[in-house]
This record gives C-alpha cells, sequence and structure tokens, in this order.
C-alpha cells in the first residue's frame, strides 16, 4: 500500500533517518546482517557518516561521503547505527563497481518512503 499524505510519508522518512547514519559498501547483497562489507586497501576502508537531511514528501537526503576501497568489485551500500559494530539499518544495491586498483566510492545517499 503507497501511503497517500505527503506529510506521513514525510514524517516516516524523518524517523528513519534517525536509526543510522554510517555508510558502508559491500561486495555483494549483505542480506539482514550486514555480510561481505569491503575490507583492505590503503588509505584503509571505514564507514563514512553522512548528515541527513529533510526533504518533502516522504524524502531526506543524506550528504555525499567519500569511501577508500580496495581494487575489488562493490555491488551494494548499507546504513548502519554506529561507525563499526552497531546495527546494521538497511541496504540498496547500486551499479556494481569495479576498481582494478585502490579508489574511491562517492556515494550520496537517498531515502524515499512511497
Amino acid at each position: 500500500m503507497a501511503i497517500a499524505v505527503a506529510t506521513t510519508r514525510q514524517s516516516l522518512a524523518d524517523n528513519y533517518k534517525t536509526l543510522g547514519t554510517w555508510i558502508s559498501v559491500h561486495t555483494s547483497d549483505p542480506g539482514t546482517t550486514g555480510t561481505s562489507e569491503a575490507t583492505g586497501g590503503s588509505p584503509a576502508y571505514a564507514r563514512k557518516q553522512t548528515t541527513w537531511t529533510s526533504s518533502t514528501g516522504g524524502v531526506a537526503n543524506g550528504s555525499q561521503v567519500t569511501v577508500d576501497l580496495a581494487a575489488g568489485t562493490y555491488t551494494f551500500i548499507g546504513i548502519w547505527s554506529a561507525s563499526t559494530s552497531g546495527t546494521f539499518i538497511d541496504k540498496a544495491a547500486i551499479t556494481s563497481t569495479t576498481l582494478g586498483a585502490q579508489g574511491q566510492l562517492l556515494i550520496t545517499p537517498t531515502i524515499t518512503i512511497s
């Protein structure tokens, strides 16, 4: 069921963004627990913190983060409650990105409640 009332959608999006601000990158589908998180590299991989802002009609936008990654293929991002460990909140598939050497991935997260 789609949520018909825009202010209700926005209220849900605003609540959702309070659950986690840390963005992760994954080499395959992380399931419901956040498996297959990236590792390694120099500079080393680490989750990056986004700052969520409210929009309208069920949208919350995160600030862009730059994630350092080792050579490899990356297919998902995740949202976590902490920079390490923490609670895995959600995931999103991304266009498969293959790095032949150390590199960076720029991520601008958006939450849309419909």
